[in-house]
């Protein structure tokens, strides 16, 4: 018998003081079977870093063709791609070919670094790609956060994420290895 995903809601708080955008979501992600907590509240946290009303999350894990997270403009065109973990050059290239810009979120700290090591050289000359680093420690701090229905505040400034529940709040640094801390 295969198994289904596990469905999750999440009513979220942005206020983003970086691009002045202060919105509610109320959000329902769907975690694969082969998914951890930690990867999902990355893609929360991913959205919350992003957060526009156009912005969706994907089939991800189940559609080797689609990010986790991915923003279309008006006339459907994809104009956000972002994944997470650390893809392979050639993955990034074939979403290049149909985002204008590519981000990758990466966690797991030392394989992010040796990661990073190995690919940097070609990663480093392309302007249409970001890489963010979430440090090990604190994405799992985040993941300590999951519950079946959260709430949750997200409180972005320019080196900080504080995330923040009923029972606790975290600070989260994301690490900008390449490219503009502003998706375009």
């Amino acid at each position: 018998m295969a198994l289904t995903a596990s469905i999750f809601k999440a009513d979220i708080e942005i206020s983003d003081l970086r691009r002045h955008h202060y919105q509610p979501y109320q959000l329902t992600l769907a975690r694969h079977p082969s998914e951890t907590d930690e990867r999902m509240m990355l893609r929360l946290l991913s959205f919350a870093l992003f957060a526009d009303p156009a912005l969706q999350f994907t089939r991800g894990l189940s559609n080797d063709d689609e990010p986790d997270l991915w923003r279309h403009s008006l006339s459907g065109e994809t104009e956000l791609w972002i994944e997470l973990g650390q893809p392979s050059e050639k993955r990034l290239r074939r979403a290049r070919s149909k985002a204008r810009h590519v981000i990758v979120v990466c966690y797991g700290g030392r394989s992010t670094a040796q990661w990073w090591q190995e690919n940097q050289g070609k990663l480093s000359q392309q302007s249409w790609l970001s890489v963010i680093e979430i440090p090990e420690d604190e994405s799992r701090a985040l993941s300590a956060l999951t519950q079946r229905s959260m709430q949750l505040q997200f409180t972005l400034d320019e080196d900080s994420v504080w995330v923040s529940s009923s029972s606790d709040s975290i600070a989260i640094h994301p690490q900008w290895l390449h490219g503009e801390q502003r998706a375009q």
